[in-house]
């Protein structure tokens, strides 16, 4: 037997793995690298992060994949290449966090790799049918593989498309097996480029688990920061903060047809762009507003079309909680908006259940990769309108 296979076996029967999750983001700040002790699978699955850490992209690493990041017409050779070179990329900062650990490669049991989205093409937002859902994450697993000497899981939501889903999102695997409630209803609500929430109904409440996407989170904020002031984000909210929110603009932003479709649904930047803002902005005689007023309006934009979409799930519930996590959560506007959007919810930040909000996804894709080593699809078939597989592809060192 190939003695990585006879690794594999015997890692799938280890009463306690060693996986190092990654997450790299849409915003582009960073690889968040997260290592956890995993026990057990399914209900009983129990996590524990030893190390955690985002260690920052620099300028150069960004721009290569804005060249081609939601883009529709790119430059293949750069496609091919980049694949590689975020692989490369990712191995050395692993290495690199494994280091400043003390901890060797040898004690680490797998890598879950989610490698960077770059485009992000379901039906819904194509209009083309005569293309299946679809989704691109570069990165390839068998350098980060070769690089660290480390079993590498990969590309975990080519198997979610593959089996009826829209490759995203992913959260509610790992948000089902570790966080749902006697009593309480909550929702995840995961800020990022764009905003998603795992819906977990308490156990005595008869509904299913759920995750979908509600619209721009950061997407639109960031990409606006970067055009018109150069800096990744709006810190603090400081630009955002000296503004007014413009009524006719957000009007505009808020009239799409994606915020009335049923969930689960999913979106990205391909169209949260800044094409989006202009044609708002055009179709509200808004060209002319001042930067901080934009910026204003695309804070209270996002947060409208995220509670917008937690009251319509919460609609006759009791006891229901909010628990955010991602960039969103550090931004004070931002969480000013959606509490006094959701008054009648507790809207806190994820680390009150115990894990770092900063950490969460990089976690529940080493949870998914566990599910794929040590557990089964039956673990996540109450799951509505998502399809009970395991994920992810395996790339072995040698």
């Amino acid at each position: 037997m190939n003695r990585q296979i006879e690794k594999l076996y015997q890692l799938s029967a280890k009463p306690t793995r060693h996986i190092i999750g990654l997450m790299s983001g849409t915003s582009l700040d960073g690889l968040d690298i997260a290592l956890c002790s995993i026990s057990h699978s399914g209900q009983n699955t129990m996590l524990s992060v030893r190390n955690f850490t985002t260690l920052p992209y620099d300028e150069a690493f960004r721009q290569r994949i804005r060249t081609i990041f939601a883009k529709r017409t790119i430059d293949q050779q750069l496609l091919s290449g980049l694949h590689a070179y975020v692989g490369t990329t990712h191995a050395e900062l692993i290495l690199q966090a494994l280091t400043s650990w003390n901890i060797d490669t040898a004690d680490v049991d797998c890598i879950a790799s989610h490698g960077q989205t770059v485009f992000h093409a379901p039906q819904r937002l194509t209009n083309d049918s005569s293309y299946p859902n679809s989704t691109l994450q570069i990165g390839d697993a068998d350098h980060i593989a070769i690089k660290t000497g480390i079993i590498t899981l990969s590309d975990f939501r080519q198997k979610h498309i593959a089996a009826g889903g829209e490759g995203a999102p992913l959260a509610a695997y790992g948000d089902y097996l570790l966080f749902r409630h006697e009593h309480e209803n909550r929702f995840l609500l995961n800020i990022g480029g764009i905003a998603n929430f795992t819906f977990l109904p308490a156990k005595n409440v008869e509904l299913k688990a759920y995750a979908t996407d509600l619209g721009p989170g950061n997407t639109l904020m960031n990409q606006y920061m970067k055009a018109s002031f150069d800096k990744e984000m709006d810190e603090d909210a400081a630009v955002a903060k000296q503004g007014s929110v413009n009524p006719s603009l957000l009007a505009s932003l808020c009239n799409h047809p994606f915020f009335n479709e049923a969930f689960p649904k999913t979106t990205g930047p391909e169209l949260f762009s800044l094409m989006y803002l202009q044609a708002a902005q055009q179709h509200s005689h808004t060209e002319n507003l001042q930067a901080t007023d934009i910026m204003a309006t695309l804070n209270r934009f996002s947060a409208i079309t995220i509670a917008n979409g937690i009251l319509q799930q919460a609609q006759g519930l009791t006891n229901v909680a909010v628990f955010v996590s991602g960039g969103g959560l550090h931004n004070p506007l931002l969480l000013a908006h959606l509490r006094a959007l959701l008054p009648a919810f507790n809207v806190t930040s994820f680390a009150q259940l115990g894990l770092d909000p900063d950490a969460k996804e990089a976690c529940l894709f080493a949870i998914l990769a566990n599910e794929t080593l040590a557990g089964s699809t039956q673990h996540v078939d109450q799951i509505k309108d998502s399809p009970a597989v395991c994920m992810g592809k395996i790339s072995l060192p040698y």
